[in-house]
């Protein structure tokens, strides 16, 4: 694996490029990650060491007049953040590489994914890039339901607790002790 470094981190991200997804990372500011994570979902944060952001939304108008495009906002008041939290479920670190990959295939499925098995090791390279950010310790959330933690994300996703004005999004969150990171892909259908 390479090492973890401004241009590593970039070609991580690289393999989004071809989805609707927003990945990047802010400074923990908070002691309640969700309110690091309601910042992280302005469209105009930028990255916590000022790498490479992947924003298939930038430059899109609906920014204009939210930037918070295309979540739907949510409260930043911490009582009623919960109301994010309760949409993600903790998942081990070994199904947070996974879901890193699933989430950048094309459909969200990696079932359907053409060469997905010629593909795989280069991907799963990625997604460690990406994990290597967020050390041992660091814990993960995903939107997918209640059995998130024994979810096979290699398998089809047939369930998400949307927070986007899209019908079908699917998010991880990556939350250190200094970091807060999400990788979220959007399905237009």
């Amino acid at each position: 694996m390479a090492e973890l470094d401004e241009r590593s981190w970039a070609d991580a991200l690289g393999m989004y490029a071809r989805r609707l997804t927003i990945a990047k990372v802010t400074r923990r500011e908070h002691g309640d990650w969700v309110l690091d994570l309601h910042t992280l979902m302005r469209g105009d944060t930028p990255d916590a060491r000022g790498w490479h952001v992947n924003d298939a939304f930038a430059e899109e108008f609906e920014r204009l007049d939210d930037p918070f495009y295309p979540f739907v906002r949510l409260p930043e008041d911490p009582e009623k953040a919960e109301a994010l939290k309760s949409r993600l479920y903790e998942i081990p670190r070994s199904s947070a590489k996974k879901f890193l990959v699933a989430l950048s295939t094309l459909w969200l499925n990696v079932e359907k994914h053409p060469d997905f098995e010629e593909r795989r090791a280069g991907l799963e390279e990625k997604a460690d890039i990406i994990l290597s950010r967020f050390p041992e310790g660091s814990r993960f959330y995903a939107n997918t339901g209640r059995d998130s933690k024994h979810r096979d994300y290699y398998k089809r996703i047939s369930g998400c607790s949307g927070v986007s004005s899209y019908d079908w999004d699917l998010g991880l969150v990556l939350v250190s002790e200094t970091e807060v990171g999400m990788v979220w892909s959007f399905d237009p259908k």
